[in-house]
């Protein structure tokens, strides 16, 4: 039977419950011969990261946890992490997030210290190894915070028997992706320098490995402060190859004698913003052919590459994200993403292109009747330009809306900002979907994705063009008639979350939000925030404290007399990156003011939530904060969240 009832009041078997409790996040793909391996963050484990191993030899194949509680596989290199481990003859080597030492651990036996204790603990950081096994040592990424002040970041060698890091290549602000050539003769890596972020300005270093493992001729291949250079690898044959953006768009190129040559141009992105270290999007079949991922007109696509004829085939795939790509012999594995399916870890034998997927992120199968596809949309913006975004309409089998009524709307601002929404299936955007709720998922002037000239629309514009776009966003929706003027909330994390607390402070158009550990400070955050991004905002806004004034201009915390609409707040305790002062601060100004807030601290949490009981509550929390401020039944039994200052 089919029941009309009003939106947001629907009720959906897609429960925060089921979200958490049936869900794993998959990362970090690593082959080591025909072995499989990936990383994977459990909720229902607080939280933990682990390695788990697919070996195809046993029977029918198994999967099997590697890495036993406690330990927890993340590094708080540059905060965001990633490269957390590598895989070598049977050997896991990864870092430990409570105290940031490396770890050896061998199959059958317990994890074994390689790197000594420090003081401070976690003082000394690592990430993106890889392995030397003709000097018996990993070449790594160090950070080093034993000292006051600003953390140094190297490219350090560890003795794979454990020892003492020693220091081989140091100077600049940042290193990423040290990588050593088939016969172990040569070594590539990226740098770069304050005020560049990774996707501005990078440089491709390369070096001689002397006998004694120390380096020799160092010098630089490619990049500067406006060519963004990023994963470098080597074919089978010891040809480096690379991405960059040089054109305007992130390409594959490779190093022909002295100069690098373009292998395939073309308007579309062959990488993404390196927040993370260990990104890899293509990989080689041979010495002649390339598997690789690139988004073409907004979709992205898995193909063969042949270097010789300089032809790309695409190959057919039931996904419609593809990441983590890892090229073995014969086969492929990859992270993928549909729209209407949980991510999975993905094999590919590459003589057949048949895909198995080999792990799935959750073994809950919904119904498509309660699943709402995706619709990329484009609408016009502020000056004559377009944005764009992911539509998601209301969607359960068990309802038929209301004919007099239109649905609300939840716009979602992507953090970053220098990142992407997805249209990957996401079981949090099922969740406000198959309740009544049309979600709009905004990618923003300053999105990858697009190409540089789009991601170069944020420089100086944080706040200004990402807030613009969303309110058009939201506004050309309701133009279509697909979204209720009155009942237009958004949301966000981090930089979505300063997007979202500018967007209900500076304009009149949402009537509630809810930020996820977002930014009201622009200069707490200049002043406060750790090293990788501690010179970002010089492009997004402008260098501090000389503009001091445009920060404070832009800062919903200064101007809390603008504001008059609910807003829901929920923070980690323990985030290094937007600590929790900017959320109490601008909590305490709206109390004062007497508008309705509500805040939730999540103790043990950092930036961005990882503990199953903190993501249900929370999206419950807001949830129930938009159902007393528009006014609608919950079909639910949640707990209510408490709303100060409610009218």
């Amino acid at each position: 039977m089919v029941n009309a009832t009003g939106y947001g009041s629907w009720k959906s078997p897609i429960t925060s419950e089921l979200i958490v409790s049936s869900s794993i996040g998959l990362g970090a793909v690593q082959l080591d011969g025909a072995d499989v391996y990936w990383s994977e963050l459990r909720p229902t484990e607080g939280g933990r990261q682990l390695v788990v191993r697919y070996g195809p030899e046993d029977l029918l194949g198994s999967v099997s946890d590697v890495t036993p509680t406690p330990f927890n596989v993340r590094t708080r290199v540059h905060e965001y992490g990633g490269g957390a481990y590598v895989v070598h003859q049977g050997t896991v080597y990864f870092s430990n997030f409570a105290d940031q030492r490396l770890y050896r651990q061998r199959a059958g036996e317990a994890p074994a210290a390689m790197t000594p204790e420090v003081s401070p603990a976690a003082g000394l950081r690592y990430a993106d190894a890889v392995v030397d096994a003709q000097r018996q040592r990993l070449i790594c990424v160090m950070e080093d915070h034993r000292q006051a002040g600003e953390a140094v970041n190297a490219i350090a060698t560890v003795p794979l028997v454990g020892g003492t890091p020693r220091v081989l290549v140091s100077g600049n602000d940042f290193y990423s992706s040290p990588r050593l050539s088939p016969d172990g003769s040569e070594l590539v890596w990226i740098t770069w320098n304050h005020p560049q972020m990774p996707w501005d300005g990078t440089e491709l270093w390369r070096a001689r490995v002397n006998d004694d493992g120390s380096l020799s001729r160092p010098h630089k291949l490619v990049g500067n402060i406006k060519e963004s250079v990023c994963q470098p690898q080597w074919s089978p044959a010891g040809t480096l190859h690379f991405i960059s953006d040089a054109t305007g768009w992130w390409n594959l190129y490779r190093w022909e004698g002295e100069r690098a040559e373009p292998l395939f141009p073309i308007e579309a992105e062959f990488a993404g913003p390196q927040w993370n270290f260990g990104q890899s999007s293509y990989g080689f079949e041979d010495n002649t052919s390339i598997l690789c991922t690139y988004i073409y007109e907004g979709v992205m696509r898995l193909a063969r590459f042949d270097t010789r004829a300089r032809s790309m085939d695409e190959i057919e795939m039931p996904y419609s994200g593809v990441g983590s790509l890892q090229v073995g012999e014969g086969f492929a594995v990859f992270l993928a993403s549909s729209t209407t399916k949980p991510s999975a870890v993905v094999k590919l034998d590459l003589a057949t292109l048949k895909m198995t997927e080999l792990r799935q992120s959750s073994s809950v199968v919904i119904d498509p009747g309660y699943l709402s596809e995706p619709e990329v949309v484009s609408f016009p913006t502020k000056g004559g330009l377009n944005a764009y975004g992911i539509y998601y309409r209301p969607q359960n089998k068990d309802y038929e809306p209301l004919v007099t009524e239109r649905p609300p709307l939840l716009v979602k601002t992507h953090g970053g900002p220098t990142a992407a929404a997805s249209s990957a299936f996401n079981p949090t955007i099922q969740y406000w979907t198959s309740r009544g709720f049309a979600v709009l998922d905004v990618n923003y002037g300053g999105s990858t994705g697009y190409g540089r000239a789009y991601r170069n629309r944020l420089i100086g514009q944080w706040g200004i063009v990402d807030v613009d776009d969303c309110v058009n966003g939201a506004l050309y929706l309701v133009k279509e008639g697909r979204a209720d003027v009155d009942r237009l909330a958004i949301d966000g994390g981090s930089a979505g979350g300063y997007t979202t607390l500018a967007a209900l402070t500076f304009r009149d158009v949402f009537k509630a939000g809810a930020s996820y550990y977002g930014v009201s400070d622009m200069a707490s955050l200049a002043a406060e925030t750790h090293k990788f991004e501690s010179r970002y905002l010089d492009s997004l806004v402008g260098p501090y404290p000389e503009k001091k004034a445009l920060y404070e201009e832009r800062s919903p915390i200064y101007a809390v007399d603008q504001l008059s609409c609910p807003i829901i707040f929920l923070q980690g305790a323990e985030d290094q990156i937007v600590p929790p002062n900017q959320a109490e601060t601008m909590v305490n100004a709206l109390k004062e003011k007497g508008i309705p807030v509500a805040y939730l601290l999540f103790e043990g949490e950092q930036h961005g939530f990882r503990k199953g009981e903190n993501i249900k509550r929370s999206l419950d929390a807001e949830l129930s904060f938009y159902s007393q401020i528009f006014g609608f039944e919950l079909a639910d039994e949640i707990e209510p969240v408490e709303i100060i200052g409610k009218q």
